[in-house]
């Protein structure tokens, strides 16, 4: 029989969930027939993506599930952001992710500044009248998201955040690490944070918010500090030729700093508004050109965060649709999974595990037929851990190394 030769990779972010008091999850209730198709044909198991009651961020959860060892290369979010926005980031650069936000007395009264949708001007403004102690690139994200890379000698990662990651007070970066150059970057964050209130506080656009009584975007909030890692290119760990298919700039940027090639799709917001067809036209065609695809759907984990049952249930409905106009043959294998779970009832990632499918030439098919978290736990498959997943994957392709004579 032949092995084999290809990847997809579905990670439906956030998918998995804890029971509600009807013992039912939104992947449970939701009407699947695609996923539950693929259930049939292939063979089913859970995984604990980083290591069992530890919950992943999407960040190490998406390294972990590449097969990259994460206690070793992770160092913060902010590269991964920068990369997926667009900025070349360069070894030794130091970034952040950052949050526009609304900051009154030196209280954060909102983190995301009424959700502001075009940050453009503001982040113009920055770029032009920020004056730091070393080279800096500031660029907008989505949304009220933004990242900053901060460029040149005598830099270190080991400082406090000022992201307070709640409504409450602002928060001044601090060296934690008795050196200069923590100290030295401490300095520079909190100089960015000054100017940038002085900056933004009378821009044209907050003035113009506050008199249509939504809330001004006047700071900029620092989070996910990191220095840029280095990674080995994914073709180099596995001999795949990768292409990576998302909206979010983290999992662009993860695709990026790995080797991937990024393919934009028109319409993918992150959100559960997102363009899931127009991701699935650009996978089928991936899949023409390349050995491993990574697609990453994100709107379960929107519903997962704003506690939106029905919203989840929905959506991975709606995806399911969409995913059946995959035009895969048996030389692809197909993994749909979730990089972590995101529970209706806690509002945020948790670590429980979350289920996953292999369907492909080679896959010992189990006796399951449904794709959810309870079936899932009694698949052929078992428990795994994140990390294990991709020479599972490499070994179906006939690439697996051997160990002992």
């Amino acid at each position: 029989m032949c092995v084999a030769k290809k990847i997809l990779f579905v990670v439906l972010d956030g998918a998995a969930d804890r029971p509600t008091v009807a013992a039912t999850t939104p992947l449970k209730a939701a009407t699947t027939p695609f996923f539950d198709r693929l259930a049939q044909d292939g063979i089913l198991g859970i995984m604990d993506v980083i290591a069992p009651g530890t919950p992943p961020g999407s960040d190490t959860a998406h390294l972990s599930l590449l097969g990259y060892p994460v206690d070793k290369v992770y160092t913060g979010r902010g590269p991964f952001e920068a990369a997926g926005v667009g900025i070349k980031v360069r070894p030794g650069d130091i970034a952040f992710r950052g949050n526009f936000a609304t900051v009154k007395d030196g209280i954060v009264v909102d983190r995301r500044a009424g959700r502001i949708d075009d940050t453009k001007s503001l982040s113009d403004a920055i770029r032009e009248q920020l004056d730091l102690d070393c080279e800096f690139l500031f660029k907008e994200s989505a949304g009220h998201r933004a990242v900053l890379v901060l460029r040149g000698e005598g830099l270190s990662p080991k400082i406090t955040q000022t992201d307070p990651k709640h409504v409450g007070p602002f928060l001044y970066s601090k060296p934690i690490a008795k050196d200069a150059s923590a100290r030295r970057t401490a300095k520079i964050v909190n100089d960015f944070t000054r100017q940038v209130s002085l900056i933004l506080g009378n821009h044209p656009v907050n003035v113009e918010r506050s008199r249509s009584n939504l809330l001004p975007a006047n700071a900029v909030l620092l989070r996910g500090v990191g220095s840029v890692p280095h990674l080995v290119p994914f073709e180099k760990r596995t001999g795949l030729k990768a292409a990576v298919i998302a909206a979010t700039a983290l999992v662009i940027g993860i695709g990026i700093l790995t080797g991937m090639t990024y393919i934009p799709t028109k319409g993918a917001t992150g959100h559960i508004d997102s363009n899931i067809d127009e991701k699935v036209k650009n996978v089928n065609e991936a899949l023409k050109r390349h050995t491993f695809v990574l697609l990453n759907i994100k709107g379960a984990d929107e519903a997962g965060h704003d506690g939106d049952f029905n919203a989840k249930t929905h959506f991975l409905e709606r995806v399911d649709k969409a995913l059946s106009n995959l035009e895969i043959d048996d030389e692809t294998l197909v993994v749909i999974t979730a990089d972590h779970t995101t529970p209706i009832s806690l509002k945020e990632h948790s670590g429980d595990p979350v289920p996953f499918l292999i369907r492909g030439q080679g896959v010992r098919a189990d006796q399951t037929s449904v794709f959810n978290e309870y079936i899932a736990a009694t698949g052929g498959m078992d428990r795994i851990c994140g990390r294990d997943i991709m020479p599972v994957l490499t070994d179906l392709l006939g690439k697996g190394v051997k160990f002992g004579a």
